[in-house]
């Protein structure tokens, strides 16, 4: 597969067209892409802004994201949060965390923001809230188990957006256990009564996810 999965031209007019995120958010993928190794995984302005959007509509006020990387989506996410919002984010490198915090400090969202450092699955486990709003980006491997968790920690009428989904095109045609988690998970959500979703092929996919009860 290519690094597009529609036409690259194409791909650069739904970035152009759509609207510019912070002048902040820029200067921190520039810093990304100097700093920073895999800076691919930071997920862009077109998952960004999808991101801002939804919780600007949603207005969230307990938000997780699980795999947070330099903090470009958790920016996002927390400039759509009310005030008064807080978002938990989960992250195992903390170089990451470090790099992310700088942009944070700077924000005027970078209140809402809280970071912690571990496992998301041990972190979910500490955890006794219940969620408005859920972003997963971390590892693929464990997608189902992040899923399930997470839903059940989410109220009715709550959303719970993955990252990722199309998995760059692997999931049509899956070779290996983390094409087959994804799969299974696209499938799961599809047939599950108690949701409703919709899979938008931003990106490199992104399934937006509404509980229903």
């Amino acid at each position: 597969m290519t690094d597009f999965l529609v036409h690259e031209a194409i791909e650069d007019y739904a970035f152009i067209s759509t609207g510019a995120e912070p002048a902040l958010l820029q200067e921190l993928i520039d810093a990304t892409n100097e700093n920073m190794g895999w800076p691919q995984k930071l997920s862009g302005r077109l998952v960004g802004r999808t991101l801002k959007m939804l919780v600007a509509l949603a207005q969230p006020k307990v938000a997780l994201e699980i795999g947070m990387f330099t903090g470009y989506s958790a920016l996002s996410i927390a400039e759509g949060m009310p005030d008064d919002g807080r978002l938990i984010c989960c992250e195992t490198n903390p170089r990451a965390i470090e790099f992310a915090q700088g942009f944070f400090d700077r924000s005027e969202h970078g209140h809402k923001i809280e970071v912690i450092f571990g496992r998301a699955l041990d972190t979910l486990e500490t955890l006794n809230l219940e969620l408005d709003f859920s972003f997963i980006d971390a590892d693929k491997r464990s997608y189902l188990e992040y899923y399930e968790r997470v839903k059940t920690m989410t109220r009715p009428g709550g959303l719970i957006v993955l990252d990722n989904m199309l998995w760059s095109g692997k999931v049509i045609q899956p070779e290996s256990d983390i094409d087959d988690t994804l799969v299974e998970l696209n499938r799961r959500i599809a047939a599950d009564p108690d949701v409703e979703n919709i899979f938008l092929t931003v990106r490199d996919g992104v399934n937006v996810v509404r509980k229903l009860r």
